[in-house]
């Protein structure tokens, strides 16, 4: 059986307020091998990290993100949703990095002060507005950073993940040294003999998919591929991914599937 890495999702998520800086240094201190984060566009072209489309679920703003400038999204609460944001004693909010908007940029910082190495998984959200500039704009910052062109000994590795298999080729065409990840929460009739397209790795099936397809992990790995599964919380589901021999679960909790690797 193999160990795999441990990816945290949008930061320990269950504890902490998703995509919070609070959230990301929780699950570095926690061990996890990685962190996976959702990236949007705002309407003056910052990468922020933000999964939905709109705002309504994780701030106390409205409307599209896309809309939005940076400065008007910094504005917004993007925390105090969670129970997680609030103190123990549940009278004093805790500080700005439990609700602040994270951008990608400071996630980056983070990640690079973190000391050790770290496996970064980033997800282009589509559809959106922006189309492929989502992806120019990122590998631009990674580019940036010394991200793009990753070497074995580099201590933070970046790994673009989609669901859209337009986005992952334009990644591809823009940065062919990147590794990426196609992102499956159904099974593509083009999907055969565990083949994906555009020179991807890397599959990134649903714990749903896994367990309505137990042959579909082997079928992936025999083909020579990696797999991450997403996103594996209950225990049932981290047995069933370990027992598959996958190469990474992504988790919101993954202090506990950490313990469960005696790690």
């Amino acid at each position: 059986m193999t160990t795999p890495l441990v990816f945290a999702h949008r930061g320990s998520s269950y504890d902490l307020p998703e995509h919070t800086l609070a959230a990301y240094l929780r699950a570095l201190d926690e061990g996890a091998d990685g962190l996976e984060c959702d990236v949007r566009l705002t309407r003056d072209g910052h990468l922020v990290c933000v999964h939905d489309r709109r705002l309504d679920r994780t701030s106390n703003g409205h409307g599209l993100v896309s809309a939005r400038t940076l400065a008007e999204l910094e504005a917004l609460d993007f925390g105090s949703w969670h129970p997680g944001a609030v103190a123990a004693d549940g009278d004093e909010p805790l500080d700005e990095s439990h609700t602040r908007l994270l951008t990608l940029e400071r996630l980056l910082d983070a990640v690079l002060a973190a000391g050790r190495p770290v496996r970064l998984l980033i997800e282009t959200k589509h559809p959106c507005r922006y189309g492929r500039d989502v992806e120019r704009r990122l590998v631009t910052l990674l580019r940036r950073y010394g991200l793009a062109e990753p070497r074995p000994d580099d201590p933070v590795q970046v790994t673009v993940m989609s669901f859209a298999p337009i986005a992952v080729r334009r990644i591809r065409d823009l940065a062919p040294d990147l590794p990426t990840v196609l992102l499956l929460e159904g099974l593509p009739r083009w999907l055969r003999l565990g083949r994906l397209p555009f020179g991807t790795r890397i599959a990134g099936p649903g714990i749903g998919l896994v367990r309505a397809r137990p042959q579909l992990v082997p079928a992936l790995r025999a083909a020579g591929n990696q797999v991450y599964v997403w996103t594996v919380n209950e225990a049932e589901d981290l047995e069933l991914v370990l027992a598959a021999g996958v190469d990474g679960v992504i988790t919101d909790r993954p202090a506990r599937a950490l313990a469960r690797l005696g790690r």
